[in-house]
């Protein structure tokens, strides 16, 4: 069995590793920003290893597979050492900075002969799943348009700070590419068509943000604001509306914001077509909203009992014992594992590198489409 190690320590490194031990895939060990950092999750999660470097942990002969969690910054530099060094390698999104570190990690995959996936998690809801299945079986008939949108509220006061709201650390686009890129893979995995072309506005709620002396973690929670911040300019979007247009002539609308109050987490999508519409929530992710024209509308609770076969597979629970934001992760990996013990990767199993290459694409003809305020295409080579 593959053994994996995790690069960082923030919010999503402990979500890798519950993933993977409830998979009873053994991880060995952590690397932080720091050797401190690195020893306090080490005993903090149970850990043999506490990695000094990224030169120690790629050197570490048990290690095969790579868990990249760091700053958004760091993953062109730690994917390529980990390709070279001959490890599998599974990275948060972004894949990269731009497209052409993107486009340039999916040419070291390919040449590798690696397992390299992007952690888009999302596809793994079981009801997401079997919307795919409906709509690739022809259940909903011709689709005539898709709308929705990703919302959360953790960065809504001027004095919520993070290092991903400066383009510097997480890039260009923050709201679209943090979470306006799950949405944007998610349904053009569901439709089974990708975006070619997109209109976008984006805004910038609050122009300028009070960052405390001090590190802040990522949803942590809040407390009396202390008097003693700096007051740092914002050059990344708080907000944003695009109007995008898939493969297959399907229009779609999307709406992301992470200033929406109330909103914790919360993606949205509803697929209409000529025979019913299907709608999905992911704060109720263990319901499917299924409306129809000359019937009562439905609600399909999640039973493995009632999926597709290729929804069941990554359904572990029987109905009423609800599967939620962890479990993505966990079938997520349990995908790619058995993708690396069989050496190969079957179609649409999981995200790839160039899944993760067109969403930074995405994401910059929509940054282009907002600043020339015109309908852009999307660049269609993932090789580019």
């Amino acid at each position: 069995m593959a053994t994996a190690a995790i690069i960082g320590t923030g919010f999503i490194a402990p979500v890798h590793l519950e993933a993977l031990r409830r998979l009873g895939i053994p991880v060995r060990g952590v690397l932080g920003s720091s050797l401190e950092k690195s020893q306090t999750a080490a005993q903090r999660w149970h850990l043999e290893q506490a990695y000094h470097s990224l030169k120690e942990l790629l050197a570490d002969p048990l290690v095969d597979v790579v868990h990249i969690t760091s700053p958004n910054r760091f993953h062109y530099e730690h994917v390529c050492r980990a390709l070279e060094a001959g490890k599998h390698v599974i990275c948060e999104k972004p894949l990269a900075m731009n497209s052409q570190q993107s486009g340039e990690l999916v040419r070291r995959a390919q040449s590798s002969g690696k397992v390299c996936a992007v952690c888009y998690n999302i596809r793994f809801y079981p009801l997401c799943l079997e919307v795919r299945e409906r709509i690739r079986s022809g259940q909903l008939g011709r689709v005539f348009h898709v709308v929705g949108s990703y919302q959360q509220d953790w960065l809504l006061y001027p004095t919520d700070f993070n290092w991903r709201v400066l383009a510097s650390e997480g890039g260009p686009v923050r709201a679209v590419g943090d979470i306006g890129t799950h949405w944007l893979d998610l349904v053009s995995f569901l439709l089974g068509q990708e975006v070619v072309s997109v209109c976008a506005e984006l805004h910038t709620v609050w122009p300028s943000r009070k960052r405390l002396r001090g590190a802040i973690e990522t949803f942590q929670t809040k407390f009396q604001i202390s008097a003693d911040y700096e007051e740092l300019t914002i050059d990344t979007e708080d907000y944003g509306a695009i109007l995008l247009r898939f493969a297959h002539g399907t229009p779609g609308v999307l709406v992301v914001s992470q200033v929406t109050a109330g909103a914790k987490n919360r993606v949205r999508w509803e697929i209409a077509g000529e025979r019913m519409a299907l709608a999905w929530d992911s704060e109720r992710p263990n319901e499917l909203w299924l409306g129809q024209r000359d019937a009562a509308n439905q609600l399909l609770l999640r039973d493995p009992a009632l999926l597709n076969p290729a929804a069941r597979l990554y359904t572990d629970y029987p109905g009423g014992h609800n599967e939620g934001f962890p479990d993505t992760f966990k079938q997520l990996f349990r995908a790619i594992y058995a993708a690396i013990q069989r050496g190969h990767s079957p179609p649409d199993s999981y995200p790839t590198f160039a899944d993760g290459h067109r969403e930074i694409l995405l994401c910059e003809a929509i940054l282009q489409s907002h600043q020339e305020r015109r309908w852009v295409d999307v660049k269609t080579d993932v090789h580019s």
